[in-house]
């Protein structure tokens, strides 16, 4: 018998935390559990391996060589047997009674021909500072299936990470979703590539993701996204090249997409503007032109918008307001 969820746990050199991802799903009945151990360097794949010797019905061990973050979620989807899944990060946990209920919802829904996605909220669970959640009561309905055409419009402080979203895993396949292999950021792709296949909805208002911010070495670290900024140019690149025709999605789908495209351009923009260089504000200055070419109505939008306006502002003052910009967009998408 097919499991109802498929959980993707991509791991690399998490033994310290992968105990908490992996506990709270010991024993639940109709999931499975795939780990894919990253080419991890430490006791990773041990401690899946052990695991999967205690409940082999519940959990399974991928070992592959290192293929980066979107490499282990594309081995995971390949891999998946269960009608729907999620992928959780390994330094990240699931609260136990909200999975309990997600199931419970899940069971209920196939009965009536199933959804695209379920929708949950996540919690973001800061090393010194209080939690904070990120929940969609006031833009989507609860206690029905919907479309996009009844979802309202998202706030600036509201957006669909990859931890709010469970996909069918069928529409994952028939997306052809692969993500870059050695690329961090790609649960931008992740959310907006499926997303645009998805007509039927259902939002649970349960805390279900636990998301942890605050290790030194997290991709999200403020000095490691510098870094990387040429990883996250290359992925704000594909989400744009991932993005439908108006015309071929509903309205309110097409809306979202514009809302979180604006977003990760800011971001983008912001990040090449950290980064110091001549080189980094000529690759800023491509990507624009690069968005104006390709898509002229988008380009008009986003630049139009309060973060791509203010992400863009030329000179040594407008460079600081680019500043002040990513740290706002950093609270929008949850990273500080």
């Amino acid at each position: 018998m097919h499991p109802l969820l498929t959980i993707v746990v991509p791991a690399y050199d998490a033994a310290a935390y992968l105990d908490r991802a992996l506990s709270p799903l010991r024993g639940v009945a109709g999931i499975e559990v795939v780990v894919v151990d990253d080419g991890s360097r430490d006791d990773t794949g041990a401690i899946a391996d052990r695991y999967a010797a205690e409940e082999p019905e519940i959990f399974r061990v991928i070992h592959q060589r290192n293929a980066g973050h979107g490499g282990a979620i594309n081995a995971g989807i390949a891999a998946a047997r269960g009608t729907y899944l999620k992928v959780l990060d390994a330094d990240d946990w699931i609260d136990r009674l909200a999975l309990t209920r997600v199931l419970t919802t899940l069971t209920r829904l196939e009965r009536t021909g199933g959804v695209d996605a379920l929708v949950t909220n996540y919690v973001h669970e800061r090393v010194g500072r209080s939690r904070r959640t990120t929940r969609y009561s006031n833009v989507m309905p609860a206690g029905h299936v919907f479309g996009w055409e009844e979802v309202g419009e998202f706030g600036r402080r509201q957006y669909l990470m990859m931890h709010a979203l469970t996909y069918r895993t069928a529409l994952l396949r028939e997306a052809e979703l692969t993500l870059p292999e050695h690329t961090f950021y790609v649960d931008n792709l992740y959310v907006v590539r499926p997303l645009a296949h998805t007509r039927r909805l259902y939002y649970l208002d349960v805390d279900l993701y636990r998301y942890f911010i605050g290790r030194a070495d997290q991709s999200v670290n403020d000095a490691v996204m510098v870094r990387r900024v040429d990883q996250q140019l290359r992925v704000t690149r594909l989400v744009l090249a991932a993005l439908p025709h108006p015309d071929d999605v509903p309205q309110g789908l097409y809306g979202y997409l514009l809302h979180h495209v604006e977003v990760l351009c800011g971001i983008t923009s912001a990040l090449l503007v950290r980064a110091g260089g001549s080189e980094h504000l000529e690759q800023r200055r491509e990507l624009w032109r690069e968005i104006k070419h390709e898509s002229p109505w988008i380009y008009s939008h986003l630049r139009h918008g309060m973060i791509g306006t203010s992400a863009n502002l030329p000179g040594p003052v407008g460079r600081r307001a680019t500043l002040l910009t990513y740290r706002v967009a950093r609270r929008v998408v949850g990273f500080s």
